[in-house]
């Protein structure tokens, strides 16, 4: 970091705003995948409930009523795997985040190298969030299908069919 420091210290303004800008992007986009864990854990743990409720419904249900809470258990087992995937992608993205960090500092000495390195972690981080978010997306749109299979089905109980 010495030489960072002197290289800052002797730079035009212009060029100390670069530097402070390089430096707190893969921040701003670590601080984005932390808050997307947070989510996928949430939902995670609300997919977790769900299976507990429905097994717990199957120990007491009939025939009729273990084959849908099976499609429900199946269902939530696809959200779940979307969610593994979300949570996967979102922790390699903070790992190559965290080496793209890495990498600026060693990159002030110069290399050509490192620099290629720095480009790839960051493309690595940007893509992998970019996967987690997709997963997360297909859990969504599992839950929405199943959240509107479960209000007609309760519609058809209720109104008798």
């Amino acid at each position: 970091m010495p030489g960072l420091l002197t290289a800052a210290s002797t730079a035009p303004p212009d060029t100390v705003a670069h530097i402070i800008q390089v430096a707190l992007t893969p921040i701003f986009l670590l601080s984005g995948i932390a808050a997307l864990l947070n989510v996928f854990a949430t939902r995670l743990a609300r997919v977790a409930d769900r299976v507990d409720q429905i097994t717990k419904e199957m120990e007491s249900a009939e025939p009729e009523q273990i084959t849908a809470l099976a499609r429900q258990m199946a269902r939530l087992r696809r959200r779940s795997l979307a969610l593994d995937v979300a949570v996967v992608l979102a922790a390699v993205a903070a790992a190559a985040t965290c080496a793209s960090v890495l990498a600026l500092f060693v990159g002030t000495l110069g290399n050509r190298v490192v620099a290629s390195a720095l480009f790839a972690t960051f493309a690595l981080a940007v893509v992998c969030t970019i996967g987690a978010i997709l997963a997360y997306t297909s859990e969504m749109l599992m839950t929405g299908v199943g959240v509107r299979a479960e209000v007609a089905a309760r519609r058809d109980r209720a109104s008798g069919g």
